[in-house]
């Protein structure tokens, strides 16, 4: 499939979303309650600390353009690239700094291998955020002058620091109101 032909599915298609990756076409499977949770409050957290400057977070509705053949659809997305204002009437991000997934059972190995290249390999992500769904937990991949080489793991009371679009917030809000546990209860006899 072309990326035009995979537009126009994506411009018909109203129940299911799809990336486009190297021509395959890969259909979305819908996320449980926390996870839909955890990627509302995140976009509305990323949203009010964003305020009125130059850039802007977009929830899974909008594609993210990580090269001519790769299209992926984060749980949230920021750009701070005037290309990307909503009065256009493209359904992609053309310039994504920030990229948010949030993990499920079905996706947390995509997400974490494959995806997770796909965005290092495109050179405008400048971070990489993973949400756990099963303990707040949040890790925080950053791109430096030498590569991707910082990566920072943020739990229950600690604040999480989004370098490339000066944002800080507190991990506890991004689990506000989903109930998803502080930490993962080891089952008994396991460390």
């Amino acid at each position: 499939m072309t990326v035009d032909e995979w537009r126009q599915l994506e411009r018909s298609s109203h129940d299911v979303k799809h990336e486009y990756i190297d021509g395959q076409v890969f259909a979305m499977a819908g996320g449980s309650l926390a996870h839909a949770s955890v990627g509302l409050n995140t976009c509305a957290i990323l949203s009010d600390r964003l305020g009125d400057g130059p850039c802007r977070v977009y929830n899974s509705d909008a594609a993210a353009r990580l090269s001519p053949s790769r299209y992926t659809y984060p749980d949230a997305t920021v750009t701070c690239d005037e290309r990307d204002l909503p009065a256009t009437d493209l359904m992609e991000i053309r310039v994504p700094r920030v990229v948010v997934e949030v993990l499920s059972d079905t996706t947390e190995a995509y997400d974490r291998g494959r995806k997770s290249a796909y965005y290092r390999t495109c050179p405008n992500v400048e971070e990489y955020v993973l949400v756990a769904t099963e303990y707040q937990a949040v890790e925080v991949y950053r791109r430096t002058a030498g590569g991707w080489a910082t990566y920072r793991a943020y739990g229950p009371g600690d604040e999480v620091e989004l370098i490339s679009i000066g944002v800080r917030f507190p991990v506890d809000a991004l689990y506000r109101r989903t109930g998803v546990p502080a930490t993962l209860d080891a089952p008994e006899g396991e460390l």
